[in-house]
């Protein structure tokens, strides 16, 4: 009976150890044969409760391969995508302008890019459904899908 009650207790023990929160993160799958360099964007609500857009990158993702690009439930119904295809040349954009510069970065606000020394693109809106994970694909011929997990 002890001997019974101990193999329970491991386990109980074995399980108890390999629970983990649940963790939802907006990633994104390069699904081409080329490296790609991403950017997102999305709107933040600051201290003061105002929004603000946010823009960042330069995320580089290898071909045939997905990366988490920002950890954690997501804080927006909208994000912004925009990717250039470093191999093959190329990219995919969309007609939501933010700011971007050609090395890394983090934007706050999507207006006067140029007066402030950015350049000004367009980002493929993603609709995530308000869902907490996302994952958004990168395919050939310049197409962006998403998907909740």
């Amino acid at each position: 009976m002890l001997r019974a009650a101990l193999v329970i207790l491991g386990v109980w023990s074995l399980f108890l150890m390999d629970v983990r929160p649940a963790h939802a993160d907006l990633k994104l799958c390069n699904n081409t044969p080329s490296r790609v360099g991403v950017a997102i964007g999305y709107r933040h609500v600051d201290e003061e409760g105002g929004a603000v857009w946010i823009s960042e990158g330069w995320w580089n993702i290898s071909a045939n391969s997905c990366l988490t690009i920002l950890s954690g439930d997501l804080i927006a119904r909208y994000y912004y995508v925009y990717a250039v295809d470093y191999d093959s040349g190329g990219d995919w954009s969309g007609k939501a302008f933010l700011c971007i510069q050609d090395a890394e970065f983090k934007i706050v606000g999507n207006t006067e890019c140029t007066e402030r020394g950015y350049a000004r693109q367009g980002f493929d809106e993603i609709d995530t459904g308000e869902n907490s994970d996302f994952t958004v694909s990168l395919t050939g011929a310049s197409s962006i899908n998403g998907q909740n997990q």
